[in-house]
């Protein structure tokens, strides 16, 4: 099968592949985890945090689908596949059953966290091979960290 012409010298069509690929993967990741917890948390912050895991979901649905839109422009195929993700994932999810609130809250940070590293990390590398990408990747984790700083609010409430 013929590949789409990549706007991109071959080594930055690379380097922005693998930073878009590793972002698919954070991203479908969150997305699962906060639905999960969305559907089995439980405690008195329920309702808050039930709706602000929605926020979350969302951010990372709606960036998903830019991701792998852009790897696909510049000649990447994106691979969202559950088991590319199962297999690829660095992110920490919930523990199966009923979790409790300020547990949620928990998980959720750290995953944000840890994501927003990675994220600098895509930022800092697409700065040499691909601009457009890393402005993808600096709105991406301006929206992670507002995320973050509301969970942060949340543990100070709940921990």
């Amino acid at each position: 099968m013929t590949a789409m012409q990549s706007p991109l010298p071959d080594d930055d069509r690379k380097a922005t592949g693998d930073a878009l690929q590793g972002a698919l993967v954070d991203l479908l990741d969150l997305s699962l985890v906060g639905k999960q917890a969305h559907w089995n948390i439980v405690g008195p912050r329920f309702r808050t945090i039930h709706f602000q895991l929605d926020d979350v979901v969302d951010t990372a649905r709606t960036y998903a689908d830019t991701v792998a839109e852009r790897a696909a422009a510049i000649g990447v195929p994106p691979d969202g596949r559950a088991r590319t993700v199962a297999d690829t994932t660095r992110t920490t999810g919930v523990k199966e059953g009923w979790v409790k609130d300020s547990d949620v809250v928990g998980v959720i940070a750290q995953a944000l966290r840890d994501i927003i590293s990675r994220m600098r990390e895509r930022i800092d590398l697409t700065d040499k091979s691909d601009l457009v990408t890393q402005d993808l990747f600096i709105g991406l984790t301006a929206q992670l960290e507002k995320h973050l700083w509301m969970f942060q609010a949340e543990q100070q409430q709940t921990g």
